[in-house]
């Protein structure tokens, strides 16, 4: 099977890609290298995880660019059958002052990975939906049930809208779309804006790292190897329900607290933290926590790496590929 997936090059696009590889599938990759964060990190990730696979620079705001490639793949025999859909601009905090970013990656760009599933015979669309959609309106655990029409930030309101979005198209043009919402992905090859690179290369360096809330928030952190997981087991049963459409959580199912997730690295690291503690920053939600029954009732959904080991993988990755300067 031929499986288009965007965001190659992000940290679990990487990731999937070499999972698809790995059990024989035709992988054909697509990125746009954007400088949100260092390129070369995302080049060395492929490099590391999936040297064999075929990714391009494309953005997916070019419709044009896009339709050539699946011109491309449909005379060679090799047209599109799935598409995992990962790509999008990441972070809360940025979307603030950056909300053109959004609009154009997460709302654009998806549109026009929709219009391609539809009119280029795509048998199911599995896309990037996050933990974020939640906003002030859940209560954890949170379940797919729960409301999500009160977010916290422009990106997880672009993240809403993409759910919305692919249910129109599946119950206008029976599109079979699966919806994941990733609760705190960590793990080696990580997205440096996040908090487990952030705070494991201050303290390897003997920085100090600065903590919201006053310390007072806790996360479902989810490690990456059971992401790419929940994403094959996904990809693996379509929706068979009218419209074609499913959402799901796929997070740990255990909330950490951030001052035990800080003492974590700080044990790994082997050397003390120093703590600069400041108020809730905007967008910012102060528990996340997923209900995983439905991914585990559709397709057996159980993560199985704790903090306490995953956690230690990070500190150990970044020590190595920052080296003397993390």
């Amino acid at each position: 099977m031929t499986i288009l997936v965007t965001g190659a090059a992000g940290f679990i696009g990487a990731y999937v890609c070499r999972a698809l590889q790995a059990r024989g599938d035709s992988v054909i990759g697509i990125d746009n290298y954007n400088d949100y964060y260092d390129p070369q990190l995302k080049r060395d990730r492929v490099a590391a995880l999936c040297p064999e696979a075929d990714i391009r620079a494309l953005d997916l705001t070019d419709r044009d660019g896009l339709a050539a490639l699946f011109d491309e793949l449909a005379a060679g025999g090799r047209a599109p059958l799935q598409v995992v859909h990962l790509a999008a601009q990441a972070g809360v905090r940025y979307s603030i002052s950056n909300p053109h970013a959004y609009v154009d990656s997460n709302l654009v760009g998806f549109v026009n990975v929709l219009e391609l599933c539809r009119h280029r015979g795509v048998q199911h669309l599995v896309y990037a939906s996050s933990s974020s959609v939640y906003g002030d309106s859940a209560t954890p655990p949170f379940s797919e049930d729960q409301r999500i029409d009160q977010p916290r930030s422009l990106y997880a309101a672009t993240k809403a809208a993409n759910e919305l979005m692919a249910h129109t198209y599946a119950h206008l043009y029976n599109l079979c779309a699966t919806g994941l919402r990733f609760f705190t992905v960590y793990g080696p090859w990580g997205r440096p804006d996040m908090a487990p690179l952030l705070f494991s290369r201050a303290v390897l360096a003997g920085r100090p790292i600065d903590v919201f809330n006053h310390g007072r928030m806790r996360r479902d952190f989810t490690f990456i190897d059971d992401i790419v997981a929940g994403v094959l087991g996904a990809m693996a049963s379509p929706p068979q329900r009218d419209p074609p459409h499913r959402v799901f959580n796929l997070g740990n199912h255990t909330p950490v607290e951030l001052e035990y997730f800080i003492d974590v690295i700080g044990r790994a690291a082997g050397k003390p933290v120093e703590k600069v503690y400041k108020p809730m920053q905007p967008g910012d939600m102060v528990e996340t926590m997923a209900d995983t029954a439905r991914a585990h009732a559709a397709f057996g959904f159980e993560p199985s790496t704790s903090i306490d080991a995953g956690l230690p993988r990070v500190v150990d990755w970044c020590r190595d590929y920052f080296g003397a300067n993390p």
